[in-house]
């Protein structure tokens, strides 16, 4: 309880965090009974009766049913008020051992108290504490979920932390992005790789990805969105749509050549030539997904995130492209 206080407090100070709250009860006054099971044994009294006996005493427990007025009604037993509001009441109360004979409860049990939890939290086998937040204004989750861990590495040894729904989900996502991305650029070199018939030229189609990337992180900087889950879907869109442009131009590029035209003739020919497709294959889906980037209401911020990567990665992939990928295919 002292190392959840002391991580509410610090988490109050940190700008990155806001409304960090526990979820759960303050620690009671408590009275525990520890019942000599040796001695208990020895008295013959069965654990079940022990057991029986203090929970119908204390809390109560259904004992039969009767029938009044034609409805049937059930019967609970329980010690009367005056009789169980005080630990010394517990010496009230006797056990029926196994020869029948009535043995008291103090003869074989003690009490004391203590302070504890009144509602038993447990993670993975561990007595834990369920803390919310949210992160400040401007921040993202992935901030937030920083800052949380810096704060919990400041707790006394002993104490241990561990994430859970959103945000556990959340860095099994974090933790995949870099084997996605590595994945999808595999893919997509393999791909051109198969269209072109040839390891080399491929290599100025992989050239062309971090432009595509460079005005997704822009747009969505200009725009102060964080970088989340959506945004990194918006720059897996942006990676097929960059190379998109390349093979275009490369591919009527080596068309020229085939024929015998020079490196750098075919090369400024096939751009020239293929300036419209490109051109209105990208508007096409720039003007697509726009509607993303503008969205409002219910569920924008999602949309918002990914259609402003697209849009930004579309406009650096068509127009800056359009100059780099016939240096970078004459340079391969």
């Amino acid at each position: 309880m002292d190392a959840r206080n002391q991580l509410l407090g610090m988490a109050a100070k940190d700008p990155r965090l806001v409304r960090v709250r526990p979820s759960g009860l303050e620690d009671v006054a408590q009275y525990r009974i520890d019942v000599d099971w040796e001695k208990a044994g020895a008295l013959g009294v069965p654990i079940g009766s022990i057991h029986t006996t203090i929970s119908a005493g204390f809390g109560g427990a259904y004992v039969n049913d009767f029938i009044q007025g034609g409805r049937v009604k059930r019967v609970y037993v329980q010690s009367d008020a005056p009789y169980r509001m005080l630990p010394t009441d517990l010496e009230r109360l006797y056990v029926r051992n196994g020869a029948g004979r009535m043995t008291p409860f103090a003869s074989f049990a003690t009490g004391h108290w203590f302070f504890g939890s009144p509602l038993l939290e447990r993670f993975n086998s561990f007595p834990s504490m369920n803390i919310w937040g949210e992160p400040a204004s401007g921040k993202s989750s992935g901030e937030a979920m920083q800052a949380m861990e810096e704060i919990a590495s400041k707790l006394p040894k002993g104490i241990g932390f561990d994430w859970t729904g959103l945000s556990y989900q959340e860095r099994m996502a974090r933790a995949q992005a870099g084997l996605l991305y590595t994945f999808s650029t595999l893919v997509i070199l393999l791909c051109v790789a198969a269209l072109y018939e040839s390891w080399t030229i491929p290599i100025a189609n992989m050239l062309m990805l971090p432009l595509g990337l460079f005005g997704a992180t822009v747009a969505t900087s200009l725009r102060g969105l964080p970088n989340d889950v959506y945004f990194q879907i918006g720059c897996l869109t942006t990676l097929g749509l960059t190379t998109k442009n390349a093979i275009l131009i490369i591919q009527f590029a080596r068309e020229r050549r085939a024929q015998g035209v020079g490196l750098v003739e075919a090369t400024l020919g096939a751009a020239r030539t293929r300036l419209r497709p490109v051109i209105m294959t990208s508007l096409a889906f720039f003007f697509g997904v726009l509607p993303l980037a503008l969205a409002g209401g219910a569920g924008a911020g999602a949309q918002n995130a990914i259609g402003t990567a697209v849009v930004g990665g579309m406009l650096s992939a068509t127009f800056i492209d359009l100059f780099f990928i016939p240096l970078f295919y004459v340079l391969v």
